[in-house]
């Protein structure tokens, strides 16, 4: 081999300098591991895993026609979305990305599912990027179960819609509206069949928020639809999609459980009383009711459950919707009335008739508690 010829010293030092720039160039590279390639997903239930603890899945449950996600480092991208399905039904799919625990597939290392009582927070954020030219929700979910399942259906499905475009409502009715981080939603409430819904509607699209998951949870727990004994088995977000849907895109998602319990959880069951005054006459009377929230959460989207004595039936109502007009009865908050907050109270009346004795009614529950009368 050719011997190197002798350098002066000033070549050396540069040469010298060099290779350490590039030696550490290259412990650089060598210490960074490379970027995740995106990943195309395009069977029916496929998934891949993005950040080493998310999922990202293309869950076409109501749809034949073709779908596909591609992961990014920090989301997905739906990349293929053909066909449509009618507006009045249930959309094509749920394209998504979650932590936790999905039809036996769980995220890696998950600490869900995490009993509700044991929650002190559970941070998350998540922006979305919108397309004009389909039908569609962007959704955040929330699935509580009295079981720690990592299997099929949950009991209580809460949706957070971020943003709606077309003609497509929740699941149910709207029951009122409701403050919830510091955001004003409209509160719908029903059954799909298998589960509860209760889905909050954002009034104009919501492109990016961070907040913490407890604070829908503790909706849910305030309106009779989940306990503290309950679990929580995951969050997910992504797209409802009726027609297309081609270029939606989760651009980022953090979720975060922290467990050990705390003012962050669900709060302590709800606690309540009620006052029964009447005006009674012959045949007829008029009740005044009012229920007192004593618990230190609030209580949104109210419903005062009572029995009403045999022989007699409410002929009108005012400050409160109250069906049936006989029997077992619940009277709900309206729009302007719908929340009681810690150590408040709402008043309602209604008009009726009766026969034989009147007696006033038993059985006074909110939101499934009991109620003591004063």
């Amino acid at each position: 081999m050719r011997p190197l010829p002798h350098l002066p010293r000033t070549v050396r030092g540069t040469l010298g300098t060099l290779v350490t720039a590039l030696a550490a160039v290259g412990a650089l590279f060598a210490a960074t591991p490379p970027a995740q390639a995106d990943t195309t997903v395009c069977e029916q239930f496929g998934s891949t895993v993005i950040q080493g603890r998310y999922v990202v899945q293309n869950n076409r449950w109501g749809t034949n026609e073709p779908q596909c996600v591609t992961s990014t480092d920090t989301g997905f991208r739906l990349t293929r979305a053909d066909g449509s399905v009618p507006t009045n039904g249930a959309p094509k799919s749920y394209p998504s990305l979650f932590n936790g625990c999905h039809y036996t597939n769980c995220s890696p290392g998950t600490n869900l599912p995490a009993r509700l009582a044991d929650i002190s927070s559970a941070p998350s954020s998540i922006s979305y990027g919108y397309v004009g030219d389909a039908v569609y929700n962007a959704s955040y979910d929330i699935w509580l179960d009295p079981t720690p399942r990592t299997d099929g259906v949950n009991r209580t499905e809460i949706m957070i819609w971020f943003n709606k475009v077309g003609p497509i409502q929740p699941i149910g009715s709207q029951v009122g509206t409701a403050t919830v981080g510091g955001r004003t939603w409209q509160v719908w409430s029903g059954s799909n069949g298998s589960n509860d819904v209760l889905s909050f509607v954002a009034p104009s699209a919501i492109g990016s928020w961070s907040f913490d998951v407890m604070d829908f949870v503790r909706q849910a727990v305030a309106r009779g639809l989940a306990q503290s004994s309950w679990y929580l088995t995951s969050v997910q977000a992504g797209f409802e999609p009726w027609q297309n849907g081609t270029g939606l895109t989760v651009n980022s998602f953090l979720s975060t459980v922290n467990t050990g319990g705390g003012p962050g959880g669900p709060g302590g069951a709800t606690t309540c009383e009620v006052s029964y005054a009447t005006n009674v006459w012959q045949g007829g009377f008029a009740a005044n009711v009012t229920v007192a929230n004593t618990g230190s959460a609030p209580v949104d989207g109210w419903r005062l459950a009572f029995t009403l004595p045999s022989g007699q039936r409410i002929t009108s109502a005012w400050n409160a919707a109250v069906s049936p007009s006989s029997g077992s009865v619940t009277a709900s908050g309206l729009t302007h009335n719908a929340s009681i907050a810690p150590g408040g109270s709402q008043t309602f009346g209604f008009q009726g008739t009766y026969s034989g004795a009147f007696a006033a009614p038993g059985g006074f529950s909110l939101n499934g508690t009991t109620c003591t009368r004063t």
